[in-house]
């Protein structure tokens, strides 16, 4: 029987968020309080999804040493949260090799035509990306 949270291939897309905090800012536990966060994905050699779930823990903790940020040299740190996804891939990595797809609820083709991003509007975001 085929498991579909192993990968065939050994490889998983593993994403997790972290936060931005000052580090002696009284309100960094306030469940209220909003903060700039990231989610970062990561692509992991694993055995299992459980392995693969381990290792970005360990990737994830690296982000949370304190620094010295902004002009004031003020105390700062990322903060790992947790994992938000651990995707296994099932196809060889090679060009054009599927390793993510996400199913979406059924919407009017306006809609979806919407979330179409056309190579002319990719050509702007890659532009003002790069100034």
């Amino acid at each position: 029987m085929y498991d579909n949270s192993i990968s065939p291939v050994g490889w998983y897309i593993c994403s997790y968020l972290i936060r931005f905090v000052e580090v002696n800012d009284p309100k960094n536990n306030d469940e209220n309080a909003r903060f700039l966060s990231w989610e970062n994905t990561v692509l992991i050699k694993a055995q299992s999804s459980a392995q693969a779930y381990e290792k970005t823990v360990q990737i994830a903790q690296k982000s949370e040493k304190p620094y010295l940020g902004g002009d004031k040299s003020i105390e700062v740190q990322w903060i790992f949260e947790g994992i938000t996804e651990v995707l296994p891939i099932y196809e060889p990595l090679e060009d054009g090799a599927e390793i993510m797809w996400c199913e979406r609820s059924p919407r009017k083709l306006k809609n979806l035509k919407a979330l179409i991003l056309s190579e002319k509007d990719f050509i702007k975001i890659r532009q003002s990306d790069q100034h």
